[in-house]
């Protein structure tokens, strides 16, 4: 017999398969050194079926394990557990797998490294963000986007932290081709106008996305300062699923890893304990948005541009059959 909460704590999941279980392996950030693939290969090919599977959330799940097999499963894991370990994770055994599962893989769309459209390396932040949170069995999903395209759908997360970039105007370079205004207004916000030859950005409606610079021939715009912007309390499942509300912006990466150390002392304080598990929304939901709010800026310096939401608006769906489906 099994301990099926201690099976799952240790990153495996109850299948149904009875006597078999599935390995989750964790990527921080999506970023995989490709010589841990081979150690992959290998524990399915041993242990597993044979097979692989990619999971939403950029992390690998090995299925088809017998469950005798898992301690011999975890000792080959010390490779990657050290990985985890260089990101500042506290593993007491690196030889016993994974110490925590309820805090989800950490997400990050590829980011600076390799998109033009990224505004910063989401891998690096993601991998800081894995090394304050993790272990820690509290159900929290994180995710990180480079800009407002939202590759990664940071708004379908618990936080979703968007990476964006204040542009700067040089009105002695720009010759009015209306490159960035066209651009804008066809695929972004219609932030930017041309007015007497020169560039106005309506700062209300910017998105900090910083298309407007890579489309400038001219090098008109630059980038300016980058700053971030939190979405929170989105999700799927059964009960109320919504995209997450704007709760911040204008923060520096400081101000965001500060914010998300503050979450998990919200969820200490504010989790119901008689249930296995609670979804940070529902907490929210019960002691409601000031508390929320309040617990999660505790120490936070929002800095010059940073600014917090009055309320966080959701926009979910109904369940009123007789007012969702046509007859």
């Amino acid at each position: 017999m099994y301990n099926t909460k201690e099976l799952i704590k240790n990153a495996y999941r109850i299948t149904s398969r009875r006597g078999y279980t599935a390995l989750r392996l964790r990527v921080p950030g999506g970023h995989l050194a490709a010589e841990y693939l081979s150690l992959i290969q290998d524990i399915a090919r041993r242990y597993g079926n044979g097979t692989v599977h990619l999971t939403t959330r950029q992390g690998f799940e090995i299925p088809g394990i017998p469950l005798d097999k898992v301690p011999e499963v975890n000792q080959l894991l010390a490779p990657m557990l050290q990985q985890e370990a260089a990101l500042g994770v506290a593993i007491e055994n690196i030889q016993a797998g994974y110490p925590a599962a309820g805090t989800r893989n950490v997400t990050a769309c590829i980011g600076s490294r390799v998109c033009p459209f990224a505004n910063f390396d989401t891998t690096a932040l993601a991998q800081k963000i894995e090394g304050l949170i993790y272990p820690n069995h509290y159900h929290v999903k994180i995710a990180i986007t480079g800009c407002p395209n939202d590759c990664i759908k940071a708004h379908l997360q618990d936080i979703g932290i968007i990476g964006q970039v204040e542009p700067e105007y040089d009105p002695g370079r720009c010759i009015a081709c209306e490159a960035c205004v066209k651009n804008c207004r066809q695929f972004i916000v219609g932030a930017l106008e041309l007015v007497n030859y020169q560039v106005e950005r309506d700062r209300k409606r910017c998105l900090g996305c910083g298309e407007c610079i890579l489309q400038c021939p001219m090098a008109a715009w630059t980038r300016g300062r980058r700053y971030y912007r939190i979405v929170a309390l989105g999700r799927t499942g059964k009960k109320s699923p919504r995209l997450a509300a704007n709760f911040l912006e204008g923060i520096d990466e400081k101000a965001v890893l500060q914010v998300i150390s503050n979450l998990y002392r919200y969820i200490e304080r504010h989790i119901d304990r008689s249930l296995p598990k609670e979804h940070v929304g529902y907490i929210v939901d019960r002691t409601g948005y000031q508390v929320f709010r309040d617990e999660l800026l505790d120490g936070v310096n929002l800095g010059p541009k940073g600014r917090v939401a009055r309320e966080l608006t959701f926009y979910g769906y109904s369940y009123d059959r007789d007012l969702l489906w046509s007859k």
